[in-house]
């Protein structure tokens, strides 16, 4: 009867190779996978995209 609209929103997962600190967040045009994002701020290692992906909300 009443049909539910799903959407999909896409993330980004920064990491660091270092401590293995993750962080996710909304996708921004220009992510692009593996590219180095800046330096950690728990280590001083390089952050790096390891994933983009969307998650669907009902």
């Amino acid at each position: 009867m009443f049909s539910k609209e799903k959407i999909t929103v896409a993330y980004t997962m920064e990491v660091c190779p270092l401590c293995g600190m993750e962080k996710k967040r909304e996708f921004k045009e220009g992510d692009i996978l593996f590219s180095e994002m800046g330096k950690c701020s728990s280590c001083e290692g390089i952050v790096v995209i390891e994933k983009i992906f969307g998650e669907t909300l009902e």
